[in-house]
């Protein structure tokens, strides 16, 4: 064999080997408190408002943890609300257990909690972002423990992932290099590029970055939870006759507007509201306006 096919041979080891090497130098879980030792692991989460208040839980989106519902849940428990929120399994504080992140993956991780905290049903069920999908999926599965449902900025309405991610999500092993080498460097951007996102969202973002099993936990649910529209979800839910409300932001370029048309295929029933100026932030950027338009539906 000559020098020049071994020093391409190492070359291409050393690009392999590149992602585990960069996942190895990165920080197990955090130390965070209260956490629920559920199922698949352990669960970070966070009461807001007042113990007798109705109970709202807060599902967060693909790769921002529960901080996105700080201001959101503040402004619903100084109305009353009683709010749990909590990190999704790969996110936050919470544990990062292996296996594809589909809708039913997440419906298991949502019910251990609910069972953890004692909670049974007569549930307002928010959903943000990827949030939304899966809050559709547990409503549409357990229509007996929800009062209502609110999707906040809903995917799962046949959303264009963008080339780069369709590419990572289909393709197994390549996909999953490519994606740990591009993902941080595409998250960076979009960070420093949101002016409108709170200090403290952007400070978790980023560090997100630079928890063990952050990565693979996005790369899975690109390919279990947002791979597809999930029109069976929709139909099914609006089936169960539970209320459920859609906001949208009127500038997202993440979720456009146009999927409030889908919806309106999907569930006809569901009462949609648009924040004007608002982009897909809506939980952190305009918290407050979000509430009132909700509590305008009561």
């Amino acid at each position: 064999m000559s020098w020049l096919a071994l020093i391409a041979g190492a070359g291409v080891l050393s690009a392999a080997a590149l992602p585990i090497y960069q996942e190895a130098k990165r920080s197990p879980t955090p130390d965070a408190s209260p956490k629920a030792k559920l199922s698949r692991g352990e669960t970070y989460y966070r009461w807001y408002g007042p113990d007798n208040g109705p109970v709202a839980v807060c599902v967060h989106g693909l790769s921002t943890p529960s901080i996105a519902y700080h201001e959101f849940a503040q402004n619903m428990a100084l109305l009353g609300f009683r709010v749990l929120v909590y990190d999704l399994y790969g996110r936050g504080a919470s544990d990062a257990p292996r296996g594809r992140q589909t809708p039913a993956f997440f419906e298991r991780q949502l019910l251990d909690l609910l069972a953890d905290q004692g909670l049974d049903r007569d549930i307002t069920l928010i959903g943000y972002s990827m949030g939304g999908s899966i809050a559709a999926h547990v409503a549409a599965e357990n229509p007996e423990r929800f009062r209502e449902v609110v999707l906040l900025a809903p995917a799962g309405m046949g959303e264009e992932l963008g080339r780069m991610a369709r590419l990572c999500a289909r393709v197994p092993v390549l996909g999953d290099w490519l994606f740990s080498l591009l993902y941080p460097q595409h998250l960076l951007a979009g960070i420093k590029s949101d002016s409108s996102a709170p200090p403290a969202v952007l400070r978790h973002q980023e560090a997100e970055l630079q928890r063990r099993g952050f990565i693979r936990s996005v790369l899975s649910s690109l390919r279990g939870t947002l791979n597809r529209p999930l029109e069976k979800t929709h139909r099914k839910l609006a089936e169960t006759g539970l209320p459920v409300t859609a906001v949208w932001g009127q500038v997202d370029t993440v979720i456009p507007l146009r999927s409030m048309g889908t919806l309106v295929q999907w569930n006809r029933n569901a009462h949609q509201i648009v924040i004007d100026g608002a982009g897909h932030g809506l939980p952190y950027t305009h918290a407050l306006d979000v509430v009132e338009h909700l509590l305008d539906e009561e």
